[in-house]
């Protein structure tokens, strides 16, 4: 089989947030959608080791709030590469809290959706919450992100525990001056540099600034690997 295949199904991509008790918590996911309008419901997968899993399960509500074109890496990349067991996702974020009393988040944010969980399906590592519409909003206008925008122009990585996460085989053993994170998976390119992170194209790996961090998952220089 061709797992190359499922490469051309097509994503967006979320903010997808939770609570349990006085907490809260907030994950990247690429796998929510609307399943019919009358009534309105949409469904978010989510795998089932993840903390936001652990809160919809208690709480059985969920907000999705659907992201610009624009968000920058490290904005996704501190939502779907860090655990909310380890660190606050929320902190320095623009967010409020909904009226399912799950936080819907603001920053990089076109419009949010709330939901009431009111069906769920396990699937082997994930789960389908089915979740009925009960408010949903425009913060502003502009073009939502795509998951082949992230990957193709923004060259982001997929964390291991998406439904959508496909083992690189790294075919291209050949080219010896790509670096990559360790801790997310993202390839630094020298061809193409970080300009986001003030790092011109054409600037070779070993010149990049000590203090410079992976724009995904904020990693230092140091878990850089070469290829």
């Amino acid at each position: 089989m061709n797992s190359k295949a499922l490469h051309s199904l097509t994503y967006g991509l979320f903010v997808v947030s939770s609570f349990k008790g006085d907490r809260i918590n907030g994950q990247i996911a690429n796998t929510v959608i609307q399943v019919c309008s009358e009534p309105q419901v949409i469904q978010a997968v989510i795998n089932r080791s993840n903390l936001t899993h652990e809160y919809i399960s208690a709480s059985k509500v969920f907000t999705a709030s659907i992201l610009a074109r624009e968000t920058p890496l490290s904005f996704i990349g501190g939502f779907g590469f860090k655990s909310g067991r380890d660190v606050d996702k929320f902190s320095g974020v623009g967010y409020k809290t909904g009226q399912s009393g799950a936080p819907v988040v603001l920053d990089n944010s076109l419009a949010y959706i709330e939901a009431k969980v009111i069906s769920q399906l396990d699937v082997h590592t994930h789960t389908i919450f089915v979740g009925l519409i009960t408010d949903a909003d425009v913060i502003k206008e502009g073009e939502p992100i795509t998951y082949a925008y992230y990957q193709q122009v923004k060259r982001g990585t997929t964390p291991k525990t998406a439904p959508s996460f496909i083992a690189d085989k790294k075919e291209d053993k050949a080219t010896m001056d790509k670096y990559e994170c360790s801790v997310c998976g993202y390839i630094y390119d020298p061809e193409k540099g970080d300009p986001d992170g003030g790092i011109k194209p054409g600037t070779r790996f070993e010149d990049i600034p000590d203090d410079w961090t992976c724009p995904v998952c904020g990693a230092e220089k140091s878990q850089f690997k070469k290829l």
